[in-house]
């Protein structure tokens, strides 16, 4: 272990060393600790110079770890899993959420780079486009002991580049479905014994996606209004001649469902809907057979209506027949935490900031960048059993549990107080910070820049 890497963070990563050759390993943990504890942006320069090792003659070293290091991304995301799972979800249902985020980046060596449309800024009327690099990342959404909500935790980070990028190579193009599809299946494979459920949004309500996927795992996505619903196919009778049926009898749309006074509404209450505690509901359910020319998946829908009308009417799908609609709905809400997981991780970790423009550096980057995100809340919960995690908040900000800025706080100071930086080899007498100014300082380190 490099004499600069507090001892407390080599246990912490020792789950991962299998993965890395020795001399690797000694630099990987000088650039996790270095992105931990470094402001601002997260290069590799940045991580060299608040470990001290700015003026070292072998930095060279560092990069190639990201560029040139031979070593899986896809084998740490499977370790991150299960350690994560062990952790949070230990029995149950393993709930995850996919979603794609755009890295806002620029320059011509980034070969992958493209156009694409904003999601965040982005509305139904007004369409903004950004420069960047498409992630797809699938995430745990597990409950957090000490937040007392659910959390975002991404384990999987692959890059979905766009058709015009694969065009100019001679490849065939992936869809961000297909990307899904891939994404979802390996971690079904991931999790053998256990109910996997994926909640997406509308952008993954693609039959074919429910119809490959489906089999292995429960898919939870928004459904359009105006779907095309049938019963399922009859019986074939006894010399019957012709081809057999594919479908039966066409279903009232859901939205004639709202409308005709004959459909049986249930009162609900709903904990975290749109961001309330709990909010009344009434939903209508039912089974059909989701029909779309050449493609069919049986699916239950899930019609939801606010009868304060502040919400407009939505319908969801889930490929499980047996679920019930209230869990349905209860694992869709899950989901919402994706955005605050990418924001916590701009603010917070310095994602878009890396300036890589090696291809095989800019794949692993940013999924390292999402990962330590887990990393963080995994770790902070294991200090959190020693020493109570209290939220840090301003008179202005009332803040009644903690954020991830709390547990990156603590994560840092665990790492500042460790004996590699508690005292200069060259100042022994040199006088100690009270825990007071220290806790300052990590506040002020953990606000963005």
């Amino acid at each position: 272990m490099p004499a600069s890497v507090p001892e407390v963070l080599a246990v912490w990563m020792q789950p991962f060393a299998v993965y890395f050759t020795t001399a690797v390993w000694h630099h990987v943990l000088v650039l996790v600790v270095g992105a931990l504890l470094a402001p601002g942006r997260r290069t590799v320069t940045a991580a060299l110079r608040i470990m001290g090792l700015d003026q070292a003659p072998g930095f060279a070293v560092y990069h190639r770890v990201l560029s040139l290091g031979r070593w899986s991304s896809r084998a740490l995301a499977h370790r991150l899993l299960l350690l994560l799972v062990a952790a949070f979800v230990p029995t149950g249902p393993v709930v995850v959420g996919i979603d794609d985020t755009i890295e806002r980046r620029w320059g011509a060596k980034i070969k992958a780079r493209g156009i694409y449309r904003d999601p965040v800024r982005s509305s139904h009327g007004h369409f903004v486009k950004a420069s960047g690099l498409r992630w797809l990342c699938v995430m745990l959404l597990a409950p957090v002991p000490w937040a007392g909500c659910v959390w975002a935790l991404p384990f999987l980070s692959v890059l979905a580049p766009s058709e015009r990028y694969a065009t100019e190579r001679g490849q065939q193009h992936k869809t961000l479905t297909d990307w899904a599809r891939q994404v979802l299946l390996q971690t079904a494979r991931w999790l053998p014994g256990r109910r996997v459920i994926a909640v997406m949004d509308s952008s993954f309500s693609a039959i074919e996606l429910l119809r490959d996927a489906g089999r292995h795992l429960c898919l939870i996505s928004r459904l359009r209004l105006d779907a095309g619903l049938y019963a399922p196919a009859p019986p074939r009778m006894p010399g019957t001649r012709g081809r057999p049926r594919v479908k039966g009898a066409r279903q009232p749309s859901l939205k004639e469902r709202l409308v005709n006074p004959a459909t049986r509404w249930h009162k609900v209450s709903l904990n975290g809907w749109y961001g309330r505690t709990e909010q009344r509901l009434h939903i209508a359910s039912g089974t059909a057979l989701w029909h779309h020319p050449g493609t069919r998946v049986p699916i239950r829908w899930v019609l939801v209506r606010d009868p304060s009308g502040e919400k407009q009417p939505q319908a969801f799908l889930c490929t499980d027949l047996d679920a019930d609609p209230v869990d349905v709905l209860r694992w869709f809400v899950r989901r919402w935490r994706v955005e605050t997981t990418f924001e916590e991780a701009r603010r917070h970790l310095g994602l878009e900031t890396q300036r890589q423009w090696s291809d095989l550096a800019i794949l692993r980057t940013t999924p390292a960048l999402l990962g330590l995100f887990s990393l963080v809340t995994l770790w902070a919960t294991q200090l959190e059993a020693a020493q109570r995690l209290l939220p840090e908040c301003v008179r202005w900000y009332p803040k009644h549990a903690p954020t991830f800025s709390d547990a990156l706080a603590l994560v840092r100071r665990e790492l500042w107080t460790s004996p590699t930086f508690a005292a200069s080899r060259e100042y022994q007498e040199a006088p100690k910070l009270s825990a007071d100014v220290l806790n300052r300082l990590l506040l002020i380190a953990c606000r963005p820049p």
